[in-house]
C-alpha cells in the first residue's frame, strides 16, 4: 500500500524513467508550434485580408491540436511507467497496449470540452500575438498610423489583429460552415465510425470557437448594451451599489474574494483540471455528471431530471451546460485523488504550485546571472531560457499528476475498489 507522502519520490521516479520521451515530445511540439505560428503571422498580413484571416484562424486551431497531441503523447509515455498500468496488463483481464492514434482519437472530444471550458486556448492565442508582435516590429500599429498621416493614405491596420480582425459577417459564415462539420464529426464519434473522427471533432470544436469569436464579440456587445437598459439589470445594479454603501464591510469582503479567488483557482482548480486531462489519457472518464454527484443530495435531483420531459432536460442543459463542462471534470478528478487520501490531494496541489513558483524564481535567477549591457540581446537570448523553464515546469508537473493518479489508483485497487467507479 503506497503512502500518499511518497508522491514526491514517485514523481521523481517517473521523471527519471520517462525523461527522454518527455523531453522529445515537448521539444518536437514546441518546434511544430513555432513553425505553424510563424506561418500564421506571415499569412495574416497582405491583400485579401479577410480571406487570410480565415486561414490564420485555421492555423491557430492546428496549433491547439499540436498542443493536444503533445499533451497526449507525454501522458501516454508516463502511463507506461505507472504501477497501475502494469497491474492491469498482468491482471486477469490482461489489457493490451493502446495505440497512440487510438488514444488520441478517444481523448480528443473530451479534451476539447475541457480545453475550451477552462479557456486554456488563451496561451495559444497569446503566443500568436507575441509572435506577430516580434515578427512585424517594423509594421506595428503606430508605424502604420504615422505613414497614413504622412502619405495621406488609408492603409488598414493589420498588426496584432490576426484573431480579432475578421468581419463579423465573414465570421458568422465561417462559423456556420464549421458548425456543420462539427455536427457531422460528432455524429461519427457517437456511432463509433471514422478512424480519426475524434480528432476531426476536436478540430471542428476549436475552429467553431475561433471562427465565431468576432461575431460573438459583436453580438455580445449588442446584447450587453441591450441588457444594461433592462429594469431587472438596473435594479440589481442599484441594489448592489446600495449594499456597498450601507452594509459594513461589504465592499472589503468582496474585494478580498476578488483577490483570493484567482489564487484558489490556480492552486486547486488548475491542478485538478490537468489531472482530469491526465485521467482521460490514462483510460478513465471524467465527464460523467452522475459520478461527480454520487453520494450527495444532488444525485436525487439528477434522477428527477433524467425522468423529466425532454424539453426540461434541454432547458437545464442550456442553462448550466457551461458550468457543468467546467466543473464536472474537476470534481471527478478530485474524487479520484481523494481515493488516495486528503493528504495526497493536498500534497499534489502543493507540489504543482511549488514547481511553477520555483521555476519562475529559477528563471529570474538565471536572467540575473547572465545579465547584459548589449541592447536587444534578450530578444533572442530569452528563447532558450524560456524553453528550458517551460520544459522543466511541464515535465515535472505532469510527473506529479501521473504519480498522484498512480498512488490513488493503486491504493484503491489494493482495497478492492475501482478507481473509475
Amino acid at each position: 500500500m503506497p503512502s500518499p507522502y511518497s508522491l514526491p519520490l514517485h514523481a521523481l521516479r517517473l521523471a527519471g524513467k520517462c525523461a527522454l520521451p518527455l523531453i522529445l515530445w515537448f521539444s518536437v511540439g514546441e518546434l511544430a508550434r513555432w513553425v505553424v505560428l510563424y506561418i500564421a503571422t506571415e499569412i495574416s498580413h497582405g491583400s485579401w485580408w479577410q480571406a487570410r484571416l480565415v486561414v490564420t484562424l485555421m492555423l491557430v486551431t492546428v496549433v491547439i491540436l499540436i498542443s493536444m497531441t503533445v499533451v497526449t503523447g507525454m501522458f501516454l509515455s508516463l502511463r507506461e511507467a505507472l504501477w497501475e498500468t502494469q497491474a492491469r496488463r498482468q491482471g486477469p483481464d490482461g489489457q493490451d497496449k493502446e495505440k497512440f492514434w487510438v488514444s488520441l482519437n478517444r481523448v480528443a472530444p473530451a479534451f476539447a470540452v475541457i480545453y475550451l471550458a477552462w479557456e486554456l486556448y488563451l496561451k495559444d492565442a497569446g503566443d500568436f500575438y507575441s509572435m506577430d508582435r516580434f515578427h512585424n516590429l517594423d509594421d506595428d500599429f503606430y508605424t502604420t498610423i504615422l505613414n497614413n498621416i504622412a502619405k495621406g493614405t488609408n492603409d488598414e491596420v493589420t498588426y496584432g489583429m490576426g484573431l480579432v480582425g475578421l468581419d463579423w459577417k465573414v465570421s458568422l459564415g465561417a462559423m456556420a460552415v464549421v458548425f456543420g462539420l462539427r455536427m457531422l464529426f460528432s455524429r461519427m464519434v457517437e456511432k463509433g465510425s471514422g478512424k480519426f473522427a475524434g480528432v476531426a471533432s476536436a478540430f471542428a470544436e476549436f475552429a467553431f470557437v475561433f471562427c465565431g469569436l468576432n461575431a460573438l464579440f459583436t453580438f455580445t456587445a449588442l446584447r450587453g448594451d441591450w441588457a444594461s437598459h433592462r429594469a431587472v439589470v438596473s435594479g440589481a445594479t442599484e441594489a448592489w451599489s446600495h449594499a456597498k454603501e450601507t452594509v459594513p464591510g461589504w465592499e472589503a469582503f468582496w474585494n478580498w474574494v476578488g483577490d483570493a479567488w484567482p489564487h484558489v483557482v490556480d492552486g486547486l482548480a488548475v491542478p485538478l483540471t490537468w489531472l482530469a486531462i491526465a485521467v482521460l489519457v490514462f483510460g478513465a472518464s471524467v465527464d460523467d455528471t452522475r459520478r461527480a454527484l454520487r453520494g450527495t443530495r444532488l444525485e436525487q435531483g439528477m434522477d428527477r431530471l433524467e425522468g423529466s420531459h425532454d424539453v426540461t432536460q434541454r432547458a437545464v442543459d442550456r442553462a448550466i451546460g457551461g458550468f457543468m463542462e467546467r466543473w464536472v471534470p474537476v470534481v471527478n478528478a478530485f474524487r479520484i485523488t481523494f481515493r488516495g487520501g486528503m493528504a495526497l490531494f493536498g500534497l499534489m496541489c502543493l507540489l504543482y504550485v511549488g514547481i511553477h513558483v520555483g521555476v519562475e524564481y529559477l528563471d529570474r535567477s538565471v536572467r540575473w546571472l547572465i545579465g547584459s549591457e548589449i541592447e536587444y540581446m534578450w530578444l533572442f537570448a530569452s528563447k532558450p531560457v524560456v524553453f528550458i523553464g517551460d520544459l522543466l515546469t511541464t515535465c515535472l508537473s505532469y510527473c506529479v499528476l501521473a504519480a498522484a493518479f498512480d498512488i490513488a489508483a493503486t491504493r484503491a485497487r489494493l482495497r478492492g475498489e475501482d478507481i473509475t467507479a
